[in-house]
């Protein structure tokens, strides 16, 4: 038998459900960047048919395999797989680029970094509020704003055990994790800017995806279970 294969530097975990289009994109962005061979990509699939599942088989990652659609179980799911020195949390939609794989690169140099996301990125559907983005810099980078989801966390796999992970919660886990992230510090936002796919916002509308976010924003805060919100956010899907 053979030496034991080198662990990589990063783990890659995507939670999907039922959306095997965003899946597909974010599976051939990341295998064309270089050095696929150091990075693990690692699919916790919620999907009840099986076209999310045999679509990352077909990429060659890792398929985790969860019976209900739940974000922060899914990438707890696919955490518990990976065996990388650095987690990468990342949603289906959003893009990634060779820029922003090299900003990871730079983490693992820095001990004091234990974890973080990118800088958010405003895109078209917002052509009026570019402005806020350096607005938004200032709340995540220097005020400790809180971190969403889709600006891709990053944690140390020892930090991310030390902290217990996300939530079970099928809504909302980001905030919470972001809370326990930054309370731990040791939190960096990198550039460049990410930005999410505009589909949602395309189907609904700009200022009312925008309006509904907030607000599931604010029912959190007051309480709301994650599990009403969830049902709530995805009702009609």
């Amino acid at each position: 038998m053979g030496p034991a294969a080198e662990p990589p530097w990063l783990s890659v975990i995507i939670p999907c459900w039922e959306d095997a289009t965003a899946l597909a994109t974010a599976l051939d962005a990341f295998a064309a960047l270089p050095d696929s061979a150091t990075r693990e990509i690692i699919v916790a699939d919620a999907s009840a048919a099986p076209t999310c599942r045999e679509l990352a088989r077909t990429h060659g990652v890792v398929v985790v395999g969860c019976l209900a659609p739940n974000r922060g179980a899914q990438m707890n799911a696919g955490a518990a797989q990976a065996r990388g020195s650095l987690l990468l949390f990342h949603h289906a939609d959003t893009q990634f680029t060779p820029a922003h794989l090299e900003s990871l690169r730079g983490v693992l140099d820095d001990p004091a970094v234990l974890g973080g996301a990118f800088h958010r990125k405003f895109d078209a559907r917002h052509p009026r509020l570019r402005w806020l983005e350096k607005l938004n810099r200032t709340l995540g980078a220097k005020l400790g704003g809180t971190i969403y989801g889709d600006q891709s966390f990053f944690v140390r796999r020892e930090h991310f055990t030390r902290l217990g992970g996300f939530k079970d919660y099928p809504l909302m886990e980001d905030m919470e994790f972001s809370r326990r992230l930054r309370r731990a510090g040791g939190v960096r936002l990198l550039d460049p800017p990410i930005a999410s796919s505009a589909r949602r916002s395309a189907r609904r509308g700009a200022w009312r995806t925008s309006i509904q976010n907030g607000a599931f924003i604010l029912f959190f805060k007051l309480g709301v279970s994650p599990v009403t919100l969830h049902r709530w956010y995805y009702q009609g899907k």
